[in-house]
């Protein structure tokens, strides 16, 4: 299972369905696959005929996005990244969202760390301690270096954007939307992102566990969600899939956060699964607007 994956399957188990009620407009609506799993998207106000056009403008963006952000394309950016260790001329979009991890790397003293992939490897392989601490001793995001011409990672050093890649391409397929002049949609990849209004009224989403069960439901104009179940898939020692830098087991069993965008709810929401409610609400308040929709402790 590659590492999109493993946050694909809690994204579409506990990140909820978000479907209106009723049918007082017609409502367009696309499901496809993409970043290891199933995506969709509802355009209300447009004929299934009319939106045809824009869905395949869509298909071809993702694709676009997986060539920089997928971990099972060999020759993604970030593959090509972890494979040899640097990247020379980054896109934008990937500049922009390890932008992010920078931000919030910093807002949560270091528990969102994307360079945990090759202990999160160690772990899952059940690679044993020499291996565990090798892979330990190259984690820390401030190994890691970008700007406009380069990204480096440290010998041994290896990204993974699981924790927000799905919501930074979220947002993108958003911005396509809204350029062609649609204002009224609900995206999933993988986080959701509801725009303007349903066809009733605001989007109405829901936060479940993975077996179904709705712990939390929120209306939703303008905004994102994004939902972390560490227990969605257990590695290694039977733990959570959501590590943090040194390791450690998740505190939180279930997190939903909204905001402006998807990519900082869904970094947010990872983030938070790995502290105690109080640091959670510090980290929280360092991105405007961003709210804790549910944090549940085990």
């Amino acid at each position: 299972m590659s590492i999109l994956n493993r946050r694909r399957f809690m994204a579409i188990s506990a990140a909820a369905l978000a479907v209106p009620t009723g049918a007082a407009a017609s409502v367009a609506r696309w499901t496809g696959y993409a970043l290891g799993g199933p995506v969709s998207m509802q355009l209300v106000g447009v004929s299934q005929p009319q939106a045809d056009t824009t869905f395949t403008m869509v298909e071809a963006e993702l694709n676009r996005l997986e060539d920089i952000f997928s971990l099972y394309r060999d020759n993604s950016e970030l593959s090509r990244l972890n494979r040899f260790g640097s990247l020379d001329d980054p896109s934008a979009e990937l500049l922009h969202v390890l932008s992010a991890c920078a931000s919030l790397n910093a807002a949560s003293n270091g528990q969102f760390d994307p360079t945990v992939q090759p202990l999160w490897l160690a772990i899952a392989n059940e690679a044993g301690d020499d291996a565990i601490a090798a892979a330990q001793a190259v984690v820390g995001w401030s190994n890691v270096a970008f700007d406009a011409h380069r990204v480096e990672l440290p010998k041994g050093g290896a990204l993974t954007l699981n924790g927000i890649a799905q919501g930074a391409v979220t947002d993108r397929i958003a911005a396509l939307l809204r350029g062609q002049g649609l204002r009224d949609v609900l995206v999933d990849m993988g986080e959701i992102s509801a725009q303007g209004q349903g066809p009733n009224g605001p989007w109405s989403i829901g936060v479940a566990q993975t077996d179904g069960t709705l712990v939390h439901r929120l209306t939703a104009t303008d905004r994102a969600v994004a939902t972390s179940v560490p227990a969605a898939m257990e590695i290694g020692d039977a733990r959570g899939h959501i590590l943090s830098p040194t390791g450690d087991q998740p505190v939180q069993t279930l997190v939903a956060v909204s905001a402006p965008t998807a990519m900082i709810a869904d970094g947010l929401s990872t983030a938070l699964c790995l502290v105690d409610d109080a640091t959670g609400a510090e980290i929280v308040a360092a991105f405007p607007d961003a709210k804790v929709e549910v944090m549940t402790r085990a």
